[in-house]
């Protein structure tokens, strides 16, 4: 199973262990709410999640990671996930509420 293939299925999971929100887009799958995507897989099969900024900085110095991009640009308050963490849902679930909270917090579109 390819890399895209293998994350859209890890995704679907942690999706479906809360029930907030649900996933969306077949090419492009990803999660909104208030008007705002909060979570996306790009085409190189990454996992990204918005979070509010200060969250977001903390995240990339802590993991070690970088912003998110996706066609090319980078996508503002993103980070990728690491790979590494793809095997702790529980961990990543936490984060995933976290930019649920957060574009809930901002006003709707």
């Amino acid at each position: 199973m390819d890399k895209w293939n293998k994350t859209l299925e890890l995704y679907d999971k942690l999706v479906g262990m809360q029930k907030n929100f649900e996933r969306k887009g077949k090419t492009v799958p990803y999660t909104s709410a208030n008007g705002y995507m909060f979570s996306l897989i790009n085409k190189e099969g990454q996992l990204g999640i918005r979070l509010p900024k200060a969250k977001g900085l903390k995240f990339v110095e802590e993991y070690k990671t970088t912003p998110f991009k996706s066609h090319g640009a980078v996508m503002k308050d993103y980070v990728t996930i690491p790979d590494a963490l793809l095997k702790d849902l529980p961990l990543l679930l936490e984060y995933l509420q976290q930019g649920y909270k957060h574009v809930m917090s901002l006003e709707p579109k």
